[in-house]
């Protein structure tokens, strides 16, 4: 019986949202098994600090910067990246962004669009460009959110984006398996990053949302890069269309 192979080696990455937390941990993970991991983000300052953490681990890493939700600049990286290596074989969809936290009836226009402009419209684009460089075996891996099964209080048009992500990625594993591609999300809870810095910040509603985490803490951003890094791997070639969900028992 042939065991599990979680290596890399040879494998061209692209990861979003990767100067920090989930991306970058993933793409820490990933290069540690060989991948040459191209890191996206739309302020190339903290992609340059992230990629020397990992080259610094003897690991093949660069940089573009890429704003999530403009086409243009979605269309000048997968041309560059398709071009100089003739395949990306496995898409890591991590850039989200949440720039509006309270009820519904107080959301603005601007705030529904930036949200959905980046975690969805973005998604689905760079996915739509990957896809006709990615050969058989290749992986889509999409970071939804624990939230798209069950909205945040405060945080509903995030925790709608992630939904629709969600019935994304299931869309794109029905339509991509006859190509051999496979599309899979993760759904983190509570983790430890930057976009949850203001919640752990705040002593008491910390302490609320713990008491709602069987194992009593949030995660930790290398907590999810090993779920990561069997979708991207052979390991976990037939799986497909599965929402993988990392939150501590949350949901249970």
């Amino acid at each position: 019986m042939q065991v599990p192979n979680f290596s890399l080696n040879g494998k061209i990455a692209l990861l979003t949202g990767a100067s920090r937390g989930i991306g970058e941990a993933i793409a820490t993970a990933f290069a540690q098994q060989g991948a040459h991991c191209v890191l996206t983000s739309r302020k190339i300052e903290g992609l340059k600090e992230a990629a020397a953490r990992i080259a610094a681990l003897g690991c093949s890493v660069e940089v573009r910067a890429c704003h999530g939700g403009n086409l243009q600049e979605i269309d000048d990286l997968v041309e560059d990246i398709g071009k100089r290596f003739g395949r990306i074989d496995i898409l890591v969809n991590n850039a989200a962004t949440n720039p509006y936290a309270g009820p519904l009836l107080g959301a603005t226009e601007a705030a529904w669009d930036k949200t959905f402009d980046v975690n969805v419209k973005g998604v689905f684009f760079l996915t739509q460009k990957v896809v006709p460089f990615m050969p058989r075996g290749g992986s889509i891996i999409n970071i939804a959110s624990i939230e798209g099964e069950r909205p945040g209080l405060d945080r509903a048009i995030y925790s709608m984006t992630k939904a629709a992500v969600i019935s994304m990625t299931k869309a794109f594993s029905k339509e991509l398996a006859s190509c051999g591609i496979r599309a899979n999300a993760i759904l983190p809870g509570l983790v430890a990053t930057q976009m949850s810095r203001s919640l752990m910040q705040d002593s008491a509603a910390y302490q609320e949302a713990v008491q709602l985490i069987p194992l009593r803490r949030p995660a930790q951003p290398e907590e999810i890069s090993g779920t990561a890094l069997y979708l991207a791997s052979s390991a976990s070639s037939f799986t497909t269309g599965a929402m993988i969900v990392v939150d501590g028992g949350v949901l249970a």
